[in-house]
């Protein structure tokens, strides 16, 4: 097959823990050409959507890692599949994107995640619709709302709705030092809605990412253990990375979301969970195949490249 992988700038893979990076291996050893573009890369021409792609070859080593052919225009129904990793922001552009993947996907382009399902799920915002997981939540841009939810469950943590990497996540605690600026903040003055939660100490075992692939469960989670005097478990946040089985929680989180998320054309989420509740839903570039897989000898990379293939 020709699989083309539409992410950043290949210069920017750390590869000794990119998962994009890992889907690629595992895509070249099962004999697969691979290709690679970015999101500026794509455009409507001529009544189809082209990119400039290249194919690349993967030389092994860790540093100077691959080697690209010059990049011509393709047009996307000539991959067997898209693999859609741009990282966030999910921002214009990403939605534009995605309005161009889907008029490729109209005639007969084979792309995951779907481009609809990526503009469905706001990664924070989709813990929503599964309210039998998740710790007491508020959505809201309204200070007096965002005060008496604090008033009511002591310790909460404040976040923006379109952050990545923990990035713009507060915890107040009981005597709310600093509550009004942090709002005044987060909201940009009542403009911006943010997500308020009660705080869940479990924190301190770990953010557990939890990958779903075409429907099924990866056996192990990737606990993001925060360091000292963070609340914050995500590796960009400095957080540690210890793989373990799934609790029987996880496993009923896991094996719930699964084939509904599956049937909306996500191929590959990433759920975190912390304790025993649902806090995100990962849908754009989820992360964590080289650090599971390293830890558990479990190969999550032939796990999704697999999954693409019974799909196409």
């Amino acid at each position: 097959m020709k699989i083309a992988f539409l992410a950043d700038p290949l210069t920017g893979f750390k590869t000794y823990k990119d998962s994009t990076y890992a889907m690629m291996v595992e895509a070249a050893r099962r004999g697969h050409a691979v290709y690679a573009f970015e999101q500026k890369d794509m455009a409507f021409e001529r009544g189809a959507v082209v990119a400039n792609a290249a194919r690349i070859t993967l030389t092994g080593d860790a540093i100077d890692w691959y080697r690209a052919e010059a990049q011509a225009a393709m047009p996307l129904t000539g991959f067997d599949a898209i693999v859609k990793r741009k990282d966030p922001p999910f921002n214009m552009e990403y939605i534009y994107a995605t309005y161009l993947l889907e008029l490729a996907e109209a005639k007969g382009a084979h792309i995951f995640n779907k481009p609809d399902a990526l503009r469905n799920h706001n990664e924070k915002l989709a813990i929503l619709q599964f309210p039998e997981f998740i710790a007491p939540t508020l959505v809201t841009s309204d200070e007096a709302r965002l005060r008496a939810f604090h008033y009511e469950h002591k310790d909460i943590i404040l976040k923006p709705l379109d952050g990545m990497g923990g990035a713009g996540v507060f915890r107040i605690k009981e005597e709310g030092l600093n509550l009004g600026s942090i709002i005044e903040t987060l909201t940009a003055n009542g403009e911006q809605t943010i997500m308020a939660q009660r705080f869940i100490p479990e924190i301190a075992l770990g953010d557990k990412r939890i990958l779903l692939i075409g429907g099924e469960v990866v056996p192990y989670a990737l606990a993001r253990i925060p360091q000292a005097g963070e609340v914050r478990g995500n590796l960009a946040a400095g957080g540690t990375g210890v793989a373990q089985p799934l609790s029987p929680r996880d496993r009923e989180i896991a094996q719930t979301l699964a084939p509904i998320l599956w049937a909306r054309g996500l191929l590959l989420v990433g759920l975190d969970v912390i304790g025993d509740y649902l806090t995100e839903v990962n849908v754009t570039s989820p992360t964590c195949f080289q650090e599971i897989a390293q830890q558990t000898g479990f190969d999550v990379a032939a796990m999704f490249i697999a999954a693409i293939e019974k799909k196409i």
